[in-house]
């Protein structure tokens, strides 16, 4: 079925590709998902420096326990036991010692910048940092879930509300917006977990906070060195989520029923005081994902807005002049010290966009245009997508007209929205607790 090959096909014609092919250097270190072999490989999609997880999902740690015959891998977890990576195009036999994904990956994006440098290479580049964290197994240093002990504690609904009321206070939704109810009904509420339960639910959190708090601290050092090279104010750094937050409660998942269960039990350390560690594997499920995807519907999987509408940060080159005429709120309200001040670092806007935007915006701004219908002796199909410069710019009142048609399917699970109307279809879900 077309789109759903378990690679990037030869349809279309990638940003890397089309930009490498107008004089960037074009660089990646982390996620890929797109293929596993070389020729599906980051270098033969248009990466001139590549350092690529290949499959979805990994050990942060590369923990690979060692597996007693006649133990087999559990088909859940086939695509994600080996922690697949491949440099320029190659296999990568052996990661360095003390590997942690997102530190790997933030350092080696760092390398390729500073090796650019050290060859006074003058060519524009694009970099692509996808961090393969804070997806499952919940994994991080130890010293990043220390800042979070205990803070979970009150359960996933108090985590809920707090966020809801903070995101008010600085205006990233509307005040007195009524969330939608939390939908878990394959798992057990908090009330009902027993108190190692609740214990072990509340260390899962710490860890993702954890994995996010590294993820921040990487991209921080690759923008300071951005800004230490004085290549910052001509740079256009954005950073988004993929998806809303993982909630899939898999041990109520028939898949993952008895062998993969049995397969932790025997092969993790999943202790309170382990969890977070390489030979750990634990996910948070659909409380505390709805806890950070309120007010908004459900979790990643479904095309509802808990699913789909994931946050967009941008920070424009200085040569982008940003509108100021009340299409975009701002500036932002800051708590401080039990007041609120108003500070001018940041706006929000709510403006429809979808990731396919980004491609045409970056080739706006990089003055270069798109090779559709033919590439390279194949026909392509045209980019899906509208430039958002010129709403960010002030020249247009939205990325997309009022009656600008998107659609959704993942999982069984569609949405079409149209302006500000949105239908979903979710058929009914059939998965059920057992007890092991």
């Amino acid at each position: 079925m077309p789109g759903y090959e378990g690679y990037l096909n030869e349809r279309v014609a990638t940003l890397p590709e089309i930009l490498q092919d107008a004089g960037y250097l074009t660089l990646i270190s982390g996620k890929w998902h797109l293929g596993l072999t070389p020729e599906r490989s980051p270098k033969a999609r248009g990466f001139e420096r590549s350092f690529a997880h290949l499959p979805a999902c990994s050990n942060h740690y590369a923990y690979e326990p060692q597996l007693e015959t006649p133990d087999k891998i559990p088909d859940f977890m086939t695509m994600s036991f080996i922690a697949l990576h491949s440099e320029d195009g190659e296999y990568v036999k052996k990661l360095p010692d003390g590997w942690y994904s997102s530190n790997g990956y933030g350092d080696k994006m760092l390398s390729y910048l500073k090796e650019r440098n050290e060859k006074k290479d003058e060519r524009p580049f694009f970099g692509y940092l996808p961090f393969t964290a804070p997806h499952w197994p919940l994994q991080a240093p130890d010293e990043y879930i220390a800042h979070y002990k205990g803070v979970y504690d009150e359960g996933p609904e108090v985590l809920r509300q707090k966020r809801l009321q903070r995101m008010q206070e600085i205006g990233l939704i509307a005040r007195g917006v009524e969330p939608h109810a939390v939908i878990a009904d394959e798992v057990k509420a908090w009330d009902a977990l027993t108190s190692e339960e609740k214990a072990k639910s509340a260390k899962a959190m710490e860890v993702f906070a954890a994995m996010v708090e590294c993820i921040d601290a990487n991209v921080g050092k690759v923008v300071d060195y951005l800004e230490q090279t004085g290549e910052l104010d001509n740079t256009m750094v954005c950073f988004m989520s993929d998806n809303g937050a993982e909630g899939a409660a898999y041990e109520a998942y028939p898949i993952v029923q008895g062998q993969m269960m049995q397969h932790l039990k025997k092969y993790y350390n999943n202790s309170i005081e382990n969890i977070g560690r390489g030979d750990s594997f634990v996910w948070y499920g659909p409380h505390w994902a709805q806890a950070a995807t309120a007010p908004s519907r459900l979790y990643k999987a479904f095309t509802t807005e808990g699913g789909v509408r994931v946050p967009f940060v941008a920070r424009f080159p200085s040569n982008v002049e940003t509108r100021s005429d009340g299409f975009i709120d701002g500036p932002v309200e800051v708590a401080s010290s039990g007041s609120h001040v108003s500070v001018e670092k940041g706006s929000i806007t709510h403006d429809f966009a979808t990731v396919m935007d980004l491609c045409p915006t970056i080739l706006e701004m990089a003055g270069v245009a798109h090779p559709a219908p033919n590439y390279k002796g194949r026909n392509i199909v045209p980019m899906r997508g509208e430039s958002m410069l010129s709403f960010i710019e002030g020249r247009s009142h939205s990325t997309h007209s009022e009656d600008h048609v998107t659609g959704w399917e993942t999982c069984g699970r569609a949405a079409v929205r149209c302006g500000d109307w949105k239908i979903v279809f979710i058929p009914k879900r059939r998965w059920t607790v057992v007890q092991d």
